[in-house]
């Protein structure tokens, strides 16, 4: 098809040639040259028609144009003296050469040569003799075909170029698109396999994508009564499970640009209620501004329910334990009012009883203070409160050769519980002597802030990684440098301290770094009183 259309220009050229001929130089129809080349046009016309091409080597199409130029020489052989610019059909078979991209060499060439012949043979089979000037006299045709033969395969070989380059760019665009479709797969076969709800949204809060996990955890959390939830719709609580504010779930907070981890939260109703954590990052456009953010939800209700369940089994365990050692306590106390009666061997022997059943009854005492405290707050100074806990932590202080600095007001009266703040106290202080093994300062401020008051305990001691930072709260959780110096305690101490400032509704703070230092703040909100 593509030969044929190229050749139909040329016959439709010739055969509106036949018909200005028929109409007014009737006597060229019947000149043998002329009808020769129309011939010759039918004959082109259907060996273009009837060649299969395409089972051809490539370049065999280009038999056609050399054919033209024959059938042109005829046509124009036949008609001159009529029609001068019937020698212009010349043009048809040189574009076709010139802009084949085959041999562009050979087509300038050829193209010339057929030209030339076409304007010398009838000069030379012609009845005038043959002299420079009559051959001299059509050259300027044959050079214009040279030009126009040139120009075009220069355009030619400038659009294959550039076809080129465009068929690169497109396999490498095609390339690009299959390895990104890929990657998209990847994506969403690693998003839909891991136990972790994950949903991305735009800076405007809509879900831009959203894996199969959490599809279930959103659906749980799914109102049976409206239609189309929105984000203060869904079913969000929070501790007691009262239902979280607009402002406090955490898609809306981190669309606002806030980061966080382990953001615990309830889920649904009834059978569909989950305890989930949730975790937040926020993206940023080159500018700095918000492109949305991403959001994982981990279904942890069987962690917190073993969780409950462990912290049952100690509460139970440690009411089992108390019991004995309140006997055991009491009748060791008995004997020690006799102890004057005893011989000093086993007088001995009971003291050491009686201290090692006093610290297992603190043991007991501080595995259920971390499952059920309350405080009653009073008026206390909290300045008295931390010189007596620095008084006493310092013959500890001394054995570690530590420096115990007390920066606190003359008196700081706050309604606090001061029995539980001064165990807070005692254990933040402790902690700071018992990690700065090789000596060090350990400084204890306190100042109100507003009508807040906060207290600190800054150490130089062996300080904690950020992994370690983030699990010092846990129950039981000790750091690798204090089990590697067999440094002596359960891992309850700083849950105990946060159970009591949460308690005030305050919070506790760290700030930390290995081998610098650590610094204990809490913050006990609106209990100031009195300022001397």
């Amino acid at each position: 098809m593509r030969v044929i259309l190229t050749q139909l220009p040329l016959t439709l050229t010739v055969m509106l040639t036949v018909a200005l001929v028929a109409a007014y130089y009737p006597k060229t129809l019947g000149d043998p040259h002329f009808v020769i080349g129309l011939w010759l046009q039918a004959g082109i016309l259907a060996l273009c028609c009837l060649m299969p091409w395409d089972k051809l080597p490539r370049g065999s199409f280009l038999l056609i144009p050399y054919m033209d130029f024959i059938a042109v020489g005829f046509i124009r052989h036949g008609s001159a003296q009529f029609i001068t610019a019937v020698g212009l059909l010349v043009l048809f078979p040189v574009f076709w050469l010139s802009a084949s991209g085959v041999a562009r060499k050979t087509a300038v060439v050829s193209s010339t040569l057929g030209t030339l012949l076409i304007v010398w043979v009838p000069l030379i089979l012609g009845p005038s003799r043959i002299t420079p000037e009559l051959l001299a006299k059509p050259l300027l045709f044959p050079f214009m075909m040279m030009a126009f033969s040139i120009t075009v395969v220069i355009m030619t070989a400038s659009m294959d170029s550039q076809r080129l380059a465009i068929e690169e760019k497109d396999a490498k665009l095609r390339t690009a698109l299959n390895l990104s479709k890929q990657r998209e797969q990847l994506l969403e076969t690693v998003l839909d396999t891991v136990a972790v709800g994950i949903v991305v949204v735009d800076e405007g809060g809509n879900d831009q994508l959203m894996n199969s996990t959490q599809t279930v955890i959103h659906s749980r959390a799914m109102p049976g009564d409206i239609a189309n939830p929105q984000e203060k719709d869904l079913l969000l609580f929070g501790y007691g499970k009262v239902l979280l504010p607009a402002d406090e779930r955490p898609v809306r907070r981190a669309i606002l640009g806030e980061s966080f981890t382990n953001y615990q939260m309830w889920i649904g109703e009834g059978e569909n209620s989950r305890a989930i954590s949730t975790t937040a990052r926020t993206m940023r456009n080159e500018d700095g501004s918000s492109a949305g953010a991403v959001i994982a939800f981990h279904d942890n209700t069987e962690t917190m329910a073993a969780l409950a369940a462990k912290d049952d089994f100690v509460a139970n365990v440690s009411h089992e334990f108390r019991t004995p050692l309140t006997s055991i306590l009491g009748y060791l106390a008995m004997i020690a009012d006799e102890s004057d009666r005893l011989p000093q061997d086993l007088s001995t022997f009971v003291g050491i009883t009686q201290r090692n059943a006093l610290r297992l009854n603190r043991l007991v005492s501080d595995l259920l203070t971390t499952d059920a405290m309350e405080v009653s707050p009073a008026m206390a100074d909290v300045s008295a409160l931390i010189a007596e806990s620095v008084a006493s932590a310092r013959p500890m202080a001394e054995k570690n050769g530590v420096e115990l600095i007390l920066d606190v007001p003359g008196q700081l009266r706050a309604m606090v519980d001061g029995g539980r703040i001064g165990q807070a106290l005692d254990n933040l202080i402790s902690n700071a002597i018992k990690y700065s093994p090789d000596g060090g300062t350990v400084t204890v401020r306190a100042w109100n802030d507003g009508a807040d008051v906060v207290c600190e305990v800054q150490d130089t001691g062996m300080g904690m990684s950020s992994a370690e930072q983030a699990q010092a709260f846990t129950k039981f959780f000790r750091a690798d440098p204090a089990l590697e110096r067999s440094i002596p305690g359960l891992g309850l101490g700083l849950l105990i301290t946060k159970t009591i400032v949460a308690n005030h509704g305050g919070h506790i703070s760290i700030q930390s770094e290995r081998n610098v230092g650590t610094t204990m703040r809490m913050v006990l909100p609106e209990c100031v009183l009195v300022l001397a």
